[in-house]
């Protein structure tokens, strides 16, 4: 299945210049989303994860059900000031300032096995800053997996584990 065709692509949002890859045409596609799941699942068995940490707020769609399917936990990274409880917070350079990213204290084990979750890499900043975060907590970073991979803005050199994703666009 060309899952490409089930990602729909909106010129000009959420600022004149971006073409935004919309995959909520692909969770409304019951085969296209099962594809999907089950692709990301076959590719994240080897790593065994006891915990996958989805990145807000599309990681979320995808990481659960894939915790589901890999038989393991399923934690949120979220941005500044949405998760309860002690958390603990990493602040990392955008092109233009700063974000802070935070997960709670007690959520991942020391040691634990992770792979951390996304929809989409772009330049690398947030997928990385969450492998930052999770190795702080006591991670141990086994993978990381997006839907998509916008492979002209190079992300995957931000990252130091082994990256998977679903469709790649080279432009």
């Amino acid at each position: 299945m060309d899952l490409k065709k089930h990602i729909r692509g909106v010129p000009d949002f959420p600022r004149p210049g971006i073409l935004f890859y919309d995959i909520s045409t692909l969770l409304a596609h019951a085969e296209a989303w099962k594809a999907t799941v089950e692709f990301l699942t076959d590719a994240l068995r080897p790593y065994r994860p006891e915990l996958l940490v989805g990145i807000e707020s599309r990681g979320f769609l995808v990481s659960a059900p894939l915790a589901y399917c890999l038989g393991c936990g399923f934690v949120m990274v979220r941005k500044k000031g949405k998760l309860p409880g002690q958390i603990i917070p990493h602040t990392y350079d955008l092109e233009y300032g700063t974000d802070t990213i935070e997960i709670q204290a007690d959520a991942v084990k020391p040691g634990q096995r992770v792979v951390i979750v996304d929809d989409l890499l772009a330049t690398g900043g947030t997928l990385s800053a969450a492998i930052r975060l999770v190795r702080l907590v006591g991670g141990e970073v086994a993978a990381a997996a997006c839907i998509i991979e916008l492979a002209f803005l190079n992300g995957q050199k931000q990252l130091d584990v082994p990256f998977t994703s679903v469709v790649s666009y080279d432009s």
